[in-house]
């Protein structure tokens, strides 16, 4: 029973993922996407997308790592992708945060939990390169779809999108190619400042 409690209790404290608040607005606009939303859209998206990787990948480990790879910001916090200044600490953040939150497990899946999110975050594998993708296509069809909105209020610019999407196109050029189709679109309807 201390295993089951252990996973239940770990069960019961990322439902706190509900509460964590991003920056991009759901497509309608009406509000901002929590991180437990954009962890299953992700999860979806790599259900339905794995053959638009560049490489030959498990799809199921994809989907794994996209389900864990935000449960760190129930302690860090989301920090915002354009955010140079958050950015100085999110790694330490989010290290103590996986520490502590995945330890909830017991030890082998804690472990296991452990080595995918640093995975994720080292962008070194096949699944990683895809995860990350789709990680950062996301949020760009989402901004799509509510009108620019999160950019317009963060007058963004076409240098920072490219900047953070510099490595979506090495886990699928496809995915990239049609982003940056999108992308441009926004561009053209000002949504995005043109400075490059």
């Amino acid at each position: 029973m201390e295993r089951l409690e252990q996973q239940m209790e770990f069960i019961m404290e990322v439902d706190q993922l509900k509460n964590i608040y991003r920056q991009t607005y759901i497509t309608d606009g009406s509000r901002k996407e929590n991180d437990s939303e954009h962890s299953w859209h992700l999860a979806l998206m790599a259900m339905l997308l794995s053959e638009h990787a560049n490489e030959e990948i498990d799809a199921l480990k994809v989907m794994s790592m996209l389900l864990i790879h935000d449960i760190v910001e129930i302690d860090a916090g989301d920090t915002y992708a354009y955010d140079e200044e958050g950015k100085a600490s999110q790694r330490e953040r989010e290290e103590k945060a996986a520490d502590r939150i995945f330890n909830i497990l017991p030890k082998d899946q804690a472990k296991k939990c452990i080595e995918l999110w640093h995975e994720f975050e080292d962008n070194q594998t096949a699944e990683a390169r895809f995860a990350t993708a789709l990680d950062h296509c996301q949020p760009t069809l989402l901004n799509h779809r509510a009108g620019g909105k999160s950019w317009e209020e963060h007058g963004i610019k076409l240098s920072q999108v490219l900047k953070r999407n510099e490595e979506t196109p090495l886990g699928s050029e496809s995915i990239w190619s049609y982003q940056r189709a999108v992308i441009e679109e926004n561009v053209n309807k000002g949504k995005i400042i043109r400075d490059c």
